[in-house]
């Protein structure tokens, strides 16, 4: 078992580039079933919670390749930027 609190701490590291995305902001949670869908990353270059939409990194739960001791690795394609 894990509690959200020790997710919360954990860095959570992209597996294709190795890079840092940030920490455990959120989960989304499927209320018919108790599952989660996904895990809500920020990286925490937001204010306060000003402008916190634009930060948030939303990763499937099947997008998640291993959870460590210090890190979550997961499986995350950087969007485009135009």
């Amino acid at each position: 078992m894990l509690k959200i609190s020790e997710f919360q701490v954990k860095d959570i590291v992209n597996v294709s580039d190795g890079k840092k995305l940030g920490s455990l902001a959120d989960l989304d949670i499927n209320l018919s079933t108790g599952a989660i869908e996904a895990i809500i990353v920020s990286d925490g270059s937001k204010l306060m919670g000003i402008f916190s939409k634009e930060a948030d990194i939303i990763i499937p739960w099947h997008r998640i390749k291993k959870i460590g001791a210090d890190v979550i690795l997961v499986d995350y394609n950087t969007p485009n930027k135009y």
